[in-house]
């Protein structure tokens, strides 16, 4: 069931939108870091802390406590291209290199720390960056 804001209260619409502009403001935090190089050793992310990161990085999917992937649309090869490479630079900029798979319209991104061989805080932030390249 669809409810316009219209129908509800005052006090709820304003939470709904202070919560909404949270979240934004969390995401754009974790996208104002930059990704730290993983020296090994570290365990990776897992449970309530792994939950957590998630929240702050809309339309990822944690899979396996591993691994992270999101697909983008697009309306053409040839955006979904230009994406692609605003990605690569973004991931030579990080030193934080994801899986990527290209096809027409659509692009799919999978992030990981293949040094063990699981999921950093530095993956949640590329992803975060990688939202704020995609602008539908």
């Amino acid at each position: 069931m669809c409810v316009s804001s219209a129908a509800l209260p005052f006090s709820l619409v304003l939470s709904m939108e202070l919560l909404s502009a949270r979240i934004v403001s969390q995401m754009s935090d974790l996208a104002a870091k930059a990704c730290v190089p993983c020296r090994g050793g570290a365990p990776p992310l897992k449970g309530e802390e792994l939950s957590s990161f998630q929240k702050l990085v809309d339309g990822w999917n944690v899979i396996e406590e591993h691994h992270i992937t999101k697909a983008f649309k697009f309306p053409n090869f040839r955006e979904a291209l230009q994406f692609v490479n605003r990605v690569g630079d973004l991931a030579e900029e990080q030193g934080h290199h994801p899986d990527i798979f290209l096809a027409w319209g659509k692009v799919e991104i999978t992030i990981w720390t293949h040094r063990i061989n699981g999921l950093t805080e530095s993956d949640f932030i590329l992803a975060a960056k990688i939202d704020q390249l995609h602008k539908p």
